[in-house]
């Protein structure tokens, strides 16, 4: 009877640290968004100034820059967040102001970065605090930082399944947790989201993606699945490339922080002021690519989506830190769009098939590649968005073209 009341009341805490996370996860982006419409919407309507995204992404990248070399090189990519919790169940939490606010600097100021690397850095470090105060359960709070961030991911990119799903699936073998940490896992996530998703309803906030509308393909449209799966493979290569140069010139300027922050303000500010498309993480501006598809052209959207999948790396390299899903989301959408365009097959389904294809070779997840993109594509195309994965996950990165292992930031 006491281990049932002990389980029980564990599954309460978990619950409402659920219901906390969803509640941090709101707030930052709501913050966010605020902060955004009044740097980019606001003061621009107050006056013109050609120069504007240059002059704002360089002051922001040498701001940013100043901040880091006092309180440190955060927030972490979301790959080492995620080994640092499987291998030992922790995450540092010394440092959960300086990141927050070192994650939230460059979403304001435009970086091609998406939120969910900064987020899952402060609250894995302050799952892992919590669980510090709840000695009393020393088994079960050594999974508590593991569920926190699987709350976080599910929240993020409004899909519980995938937040249960990716940190758990792998190239080599997937493991579901036991059925009593399973219930865990749920329990928060469903409770993080829920929180999330009611008080974007009590105050209007914007949800973000939207599933895109299909009106279905012909048999014949079908024949071109393989090269569009090839399509976005090779886009896949071709991010790696690019962050493997920018990784490589990042690690010879690592101690010159100011110096490669600043760097990559200006290179944002430089590609914002002509494409404007490649700035931000790329979650609200996809319905305006598909609507704007045919005036764009299919050379000018595989030029934006080719110097976005560069700029996200660059800014990742550079300090300007953050997330890489929604940027690499939004690029497969506008190479879709493109081979729609050069090919006449309907552009939903090939922008699918395309960023299914990417997405699923940099990530190499199938499963959790697919539960990451229902909420963007109509659930009818999942067989062919699995066969996408499976082949871009099955389709090895020349060994040549991926980085050094990122050494975590100093503590």
């Amino acid at each position: 009877m006491k281990q049932f009341k002990t389980n029980v009341l564990f599954l309460f805490y978990t619950a409402l640290l659920g219901a906390i996370v969803g509640l941090i996860v709101w707030a930052f982006l709501r913050a966010m968004n605020l902060g955004i419409d009044f740097l980019w919407s606001y003061l621009p309507s107050q006056f013109r100034f050609p120069l504007y995204p240059l002059c704002v992404c360089t002051v922001g990248g040498l701001l940013l820059g100043v901040w880091k070399k006092k309180f440190g090189d955060y927030p972490e990519r979301l790959a080492i967040v995620l080994g640092r919790v499987k291998k030992t169940g922790r995450y540092p939490y010394g440092n959960i102001f300086p990141t927050l606010i070192s994650a939230l600097l460059p979403l304001l100021f435009g970086a091609s970065i998406g939120p969910e690397a900064g987020l899952s850095c402060v609250i894995a470090a302050l799952c892992t605090w919590v669980g510090d105060k709840l000695k009393r359960y020393k088994k079960e709070t050594d999974e508590l930082t593991a569920i926190g961030l699987s709350a976080t991911l599910g929240t993020i990119f409004r899909s519980p399944m995938f937040g249960f799903i990716e940190p758990i699936e792998s190239d080599k073998e997937t493991t579901l947790p036991k059925a009593s940490k399973t219930v865990l896992y749920i329990t928060a996530i469903l409770s993080s989201f829920g929180i999330f998703l009611l008080l974007n309803y009590l105050t209007g906030a914007r949800t973000g993606i939207e599933s895109l509308p299909f009106s279905g393909v012909t048999a014949e449209q079908y024949l071109w699945i393989a090269p569009m799966i090839l399509t976005g493979i090779v886009a896949g290569l071709l991010f790696f490339a690019f962050q493997k140069a920018t990784s490589t010139i990042a690690r010879k300027l690592r101690r010159f922080i100011i110096l490669r922050a600043f760097a990559g303000g200006i290179f944002l500010g430089i590609s914002g002021s002509f494409l404007p498309l490649t700035m931000f993480s790329g979650e609200h501006q996809i319905s305006q690519v598909i609507e704007s598809a045919g005036k764009l052209g299919a050379l000018m959207l595989i030029v934006i989506a080719l110097v976005k999948l560069l700029l996200t790396n660059i800014c990742i390299d550079t300090g300007l830190k953050g997330g890489h899903f929604f940027p690499i989301i939004f690029c497969g959408i506008c190479i879709g769009c493109a081979m729609s365009l050069l090919t006449g097959v309907e552009m939903v389904f090939c922008s699918a098939v395309v960023t299914t294809a990417l997405v699923g070779h940099t990530l190499k997840k199938p499963l959790a590649t697919v539960l990451l993109l229902i909420i963007i594509f109509p659930p009818r195309l999942i067989p062919i968005m699995l066969l996408a994965a499976a082949a871009a996950r099955f389709i090895p990165t020349p060994k040549f073209l991926l980085p050094k292992r990122e050494l975590p930031a100093a503590q």
